[in-house]
């Protein structure tokens, strides 16, 4: 049986040399097709590229009409050549003419040529042609040789990717998904409106030496590699004791069944021994696992082949040294960043005078980096699936954090029409900072205090530009969270101090720690729980453990000195844990007293109202406070024993339904009762229809994003709080499920901008 003439590895290296050759592309692909040719001991080399339209056009060829170069051309899926493009696998036949695909094209004259082999030219799973070669006698090649002509493959399509032959190039349809426009509907993390270029977060792996000078060296490296990324798994599993670790456990013993499987491994090391460097092994292999993936109809598989793909990135990263994030290099002025999912730190790395908007395959509306992203002011949209097989580094895309939508090379239309959106928008921004000064009052004469949701030093600012009237949450596990280490003592005081110091004498309420759930810290162990978001968290875990409480609240003593200290504990669900965490502050009150510090000129202790049973216990509660500020998002999910992050359920239950409201007014009749000053900070006083009934309930006080500061005040100067009670009031006692329409009616009747 026939074999090749020569090793992959001589043939590797003749194709560079043809391509260091100063010719014309068409010349250089000739030469490469009777450079194959003769490799293979073939009488016919053709070469088929992928045009617009999914057209397999030939480019090239050795032994057939050479007339036919430009003229035959072939569907996806027609022929044996497009039945290979199709289905991204190798085709070695005895007797071409027998197959059921064959199709005749006389003008190439290749009736006379039986046995026939052809691969596809893939690069990242994606099809950019056909190489095909042919002997009049019939025979199957051997394995040898259709290794040999699919590495010989694999180059050419580095070789066109590259632009080498800018005449092919230019022509190669390399992926018809990563040229035209895609709309994906995502989650909204983070509103706004974004317009720009696609910038990956991890750049993809560019490998640029393909040919290996020592295949033992290699097969070395790629070994200390495979190791390597083991060792990481095994750490990310070996730390993996936190809330909703199921989940990510799951995922990553889907990462270590693969870093471990025996046949990935083998078929790596295969291909290096060919004569590919380990990362161009580590790159074969993935592409050929991605064309699976890219055409695998069982979603089960298909995750499982990303799962793998995922895995491969990581190897390739290890290999070539390219761990670093996007952060670190030079970024266009309109960067939109597209990842699968990053962290908090790392979002704080980009420059945020060029940082535009971000779009992740992964991550929620309780995720850390949206809270950050929010802080920013930066559009987010999160869970748009499938992205990141889209977008390519510098494509145009659009997010709009209003209504979860993303634009991947959008047309003009929908780029004029965006551009029209962001120019409304400005004027709108311009028409909130000029209410900026001006105090939220009603028709009536009601005054309601504005205050926004804060956790990062970043957010300061936004007290100003907002006209807010102070910091109604202060979330301070958000500096916990983006700490590679516990932050010491002095670390904690100089951070709230500065906090103290941009607010300029308005109140800040600071929450203590709220730890647990989805908010954990990578460097504190915490054990698995089933139910994380009713389980051992915020003020639970810091009264079970008050070494972590006082060294906070000693903190926040001493940067608050000569100063009011607002302090709010989270997930309080018994009188009794309030009682015992106010007693904590009176202990380091008296500790830092006798040592002679400074004190807070005033403290006012305060519980979060989120846990509903706190409701049937306020004439107990309410005496012992200072304030109260009701966390409607905990609150809203509770009482109806619902995840506000599962997609099932996510528009199941409106916070306009009377069950909420009336709550709402309870605590607030009863706050009235008591004299306790009430507050809400979440996601419905942010939005001006929930804002609109929350003054209508009695709420004078409400805590919100910055960005919501101007749409609330605009609403609220047009409201008249006393007609709006009034026609809430027999509602909360008829309706069933919601009553957002005739909130909305209410609003237009009475030109209310909501």
């Amino acid at each position: 049986m026939p074999v090749p003439a020569v090793g992959p590895r001589v043939l590797l290296r003749r194709l560079r040399e043809v391509m260091a050759e100063p010719e014309a592309a068409q010349k250089r692909l000739d030469k490469i097709a009777s450079l194959i040719a003769s490799n293979m001991v073939a009488e016919v080399c053709s070469i088929y590229v992928m045009r617009p339209g999914s057209l397999l056009e030939l480019y090239a060829t050795e032994g057939l009409n050479p007339t036919a170069v430009h003229q035959s051309q072939l569907l996806v899926g027609e022929g044996l050549v497009g039945v290979i493009a199709a289905e991204a696998e190798p085709l070695n036949l005895s007797d071409a003419q027998t197959h059921p695909a064959f199709k005749y094209l006389p003008e190439t004259g290749e009736e006379v040529y039986r046995s026939f082999l052809g691969v596809p030219i893939l690069r990242a799973g994606l099809t950019l042609g056909v190489l095909v070669v042919q002997n009049q006698t019939p025979r199957q090649y051997s394995e040898e040789e259709v290794e040999a002509l699919q590495i010989t493959a694999m180059v050419l399509a580095e070789i066109i990717a590259s632009g080498e032959l800018e005449e092919v190039a230019a022509a190669v349809e390399v992926d018809v998904a990563h040229l035209r426009s895609h709309h994906l509907k995502g989650q909204i993390l983070a509103e706004g409106v974004a317009l720009g270029h696609a910038v990956l977060h991890e750049p993809r792996v560019v490998i640029t030496n393909l040919i290996a000078e020592d295949i033992p060296a290699e097969v070395e490296r790629l070994d200390r590699a495979i190791q390597q990324l083991r060792r990481a798994v095994d750490s990310m599993l070996s730390r993996l004791d936190t809330p909703r670790g199921g989940e990510h456990r799951e995922i990553l013993e889907a990462y270590r069944m693969f870093a471990h499987d025996r046949g990935w491994v083998n078929r790596m090391h295969e291909v290096v021994r060919t004569g590919l460097t380990a990362e161009a092994a580590v790159e074969r292999v993935q592409s050929d696992n991605r064309a699976r993936m890219l055409r695998q109809k069982d979603p089960y598989l298909r995750d499982r082949l990303h799962d793998l793909d995922d895995l491969a990135n990581r190897l390739l990263r290890i290999l070539t040294g390219q761990t670093g994030t996007a952060a670190a290099g030079e970024l266009p002025r309109d960067a939109v960043l597209v990842a699968r999912t990053m962290g908090p730190a790392e979002l704080l790395d980009y420059d945020r005078r060029k940082l535009r908007g971000v779009v992740l395959e992964e991550a929620g509306e309780t995720s850390h980096v949206a809270i950050v992203a929010r802080a920013l002011g930066v559009p987010l949209v999160g869970q748009t699936a499938g992205l990141l097989d889209l977008v390519d580094t510098g494509d145009p895309i659009i997010i709009d954090g209003a209504s979860g939508e993303v634009h991947v090379r959008p047309s003009q239309d929908i780029e004029q029409a965006y551009a029209e959106k962001v120019r409304f928008y400005a004027k709108r921004q311009e028409q909130y900072a000029r209410l900026r000064d001006r105090p939220a009052v009603t028709v009536d004469g009601e005054r309601i205090k504005l205050s926004i949701n804060a956790g990062l030093l970043v957010d300061l600012p936004h007290l100003e530009d907002a006209g807010a009237d102070g910091i109604g949450l202060f979330r301070t596990e958000l500096q916990f969270m983006i700490a590679s280490a516990f932050p010491r003592m002095g670390e904690q005081v100089e951070h709230y101090s500065a906090v103290l110091d941009a607010a300029n004498g308005r109140p800040v309420v600071f929450r203590s720690l709220d730890i647990g759930a989805d908010k954990v810290l990578p460097y504190l162990r915490q054990a698995k729980e089933e139910n994380p978001a009713l389980g051992w968290r915020a003020i639970r875990m810091a009264l079970d453990r008050p070494a972590l409480m006082k060294l906070q609240l000693r903190a926040l003593l001493k940067a608050a000195g000569g100063r009011d200290l607002w302090v709010m504990f989270p997930m309080v669900a018994e009188v009794d844990e309030f009682r015992r965490a106010r007693e904590l502050i009176e202990e380091e009150r008296l500790f830092l007293e006798r040592r002679g510090h400074r004190l807070p000129s005033s403290i006012r202790a305060g519980a979060m109202l989120e846990v509903p049973s706190l409701l049937w216990q306020l004439d107990q509660l309410l005496p012992l406070v200072d304030f109260v500020s009701i966390g409607s998002n905990d609150l809203v999910q509770f009482l109806f024993a619902s995840d506000r992050d599962h997609p099932r359920l996510a528009g199941r239950y409106d916070p306009l339904s009377p069950t909420v409201l009336r709550a709402i007014r309870h605590v607030v009749d009863m706050g009235r009762r008591h004299d306790v000053p009430v507050n809400l900070c979440g996601e419905m006083a942010g939005r001006p229809l929930e804002a609109m009934a929350l003054i209508g309930l009695g709420l004078r006080s409400i805590s919100m994003t910055p960005a919501a500061i101007g749409p609330i005040k605009a609403m609220i100067m047009k409201l008249h709080a006393g007609e709006v009670a009034g026609a809430l009031a027999p509602l909360l006692e008829t309706a069933e499920h919601s009553i957002r329409p005739q909130l909305m009616a209410f609003a237009r009747e009475h030109d209310v901008p909501v």
